[in-house]
Order: structure tokens, then C-alpha cells, then sequence
């Protein structure tokens, strides 16, 4: 089973930016689990949140032919985490890109206000990692992921 820890795009500038939302609710099994008596999103899913965010950005900015994977965090700072009905935000910007990979900084807002910031790297594993002999098919923008930004393409009024 694939966790999705994002809900949908707020905001989607092609190979610059992206802002993605994740609504939280007590009906989410983990939740209940972490920690029992005091539900919260804790800052390593928020970690995973951020890279889904970038990872879709990266992976866009030259049209999903590369297979998109982090390869670093390279500073996840965070203040605070996430209670059932917080409203999770993530906005990644794209710092630079090229065949071998990416790198991308982010902020992490709850309700609005800043509890964290996530820098990331991700490598481009068709250019860098070749001798590993991975499938042909792209792994890694399974059509959940897709859909995410089909749904925010379809939300977007035309120009």
C-alpha cells in the first residue's frame, strides 16, 4: 500500500513552484496509533508530505520521463506538529534542476502559520543510477499521483 500525504494542489507553477494541502482527521488510521490518547501528524510524515510535494514538481519540470527519487533532506527543522482538523500546507520551490537531479526548499504551515521547513534533493535515478537495471515502466508517478495534479488542472480557470 502507497500513503499519499497530500490531498490535493492549491497552487502548481510548472518547474518553479507548488503549494499541496493535506487536511487531517481523526478517520486516518495513524492517527490512532501515534500516539494513543493524543493524536498527531508527527514531523516525519510531514517530511514525506514536503517530498511528495517537490518530488511531483521535479518530476513535472521535465515532463515525468525521469524516474524522481529523494536522495537527501538536506534540513527538515521543525516547531510544532499536526492535531485532527489542522489543515497541513506545503509549498515547495524548485532552487535548481538538471539531468542528474534537483533541489528544492520548502515551508510547512499549519492553519497557516509556519511549524517547519524541509529542504530536499532528488536524483534523476534514470540518468544517475542507469547500471541498476530498474524497470522501464515509471515507478514512481503512479496514477495517484497523477490524479493529484489532474485535479488541480481541472480546478484552474483558463487563462
Amino acid at each position: 500500500m502507497r500513503w499519499i500525504w497530500i490531498d490535493a494542489f492549491t497552487e502548481f507553477a510548472p518547474g518553479k513552484t507548488a503549494t499541496a494541502v493535506k487536511n487531517l482527521s481523526l478517520a486516518e488510521e495513524y492517527l490512532h496509533d501515534h500516539f494513543p490518547g493524543y493524536p498527531v501528524m508527527p514531523p516525519s510524515l510531514m517530511i514525506e508530505g514536503m517530498a511528495q510535494t517537490a518530488g511531483i514538481l521535479v518530476g513535472q519540470a521535465r515532463d515525468f520521463k525521469e524516474k524522481v527519487i529523494l536522495a537527501k533532506i538536506r534540513r527538515a527543522r521543525f516547531d510544532d506538529y499536526g492535531l485532527p482538523g489542522d489543515r497541513i500546507s506545503y509549498r515547495a520551490d524548485i532552487e535548481s534542476i538538471d539531468t542528474a537531479g534537483a533541489i528544492t526548499s520548502g515551508v510547512v504551515r499549519r492553519n497557516g502559520r509556519e511549524v517547519g521547513q524541509v529542504d530536499l534533493m532528488f536524483s534523476h535515478v534514470d540518468q544517475s543510477m542507469s547500471e541498476l537495471n530498474l524497470p522501464e515502466h515509471n515507478f514512481v508517478f503512479t496514477e495517484q499521483f497523477m490524479a493529484l495534479l489532474e485535479t488541480y488542472r481541472l480546478k484552474k480557470p483558463p487563462p
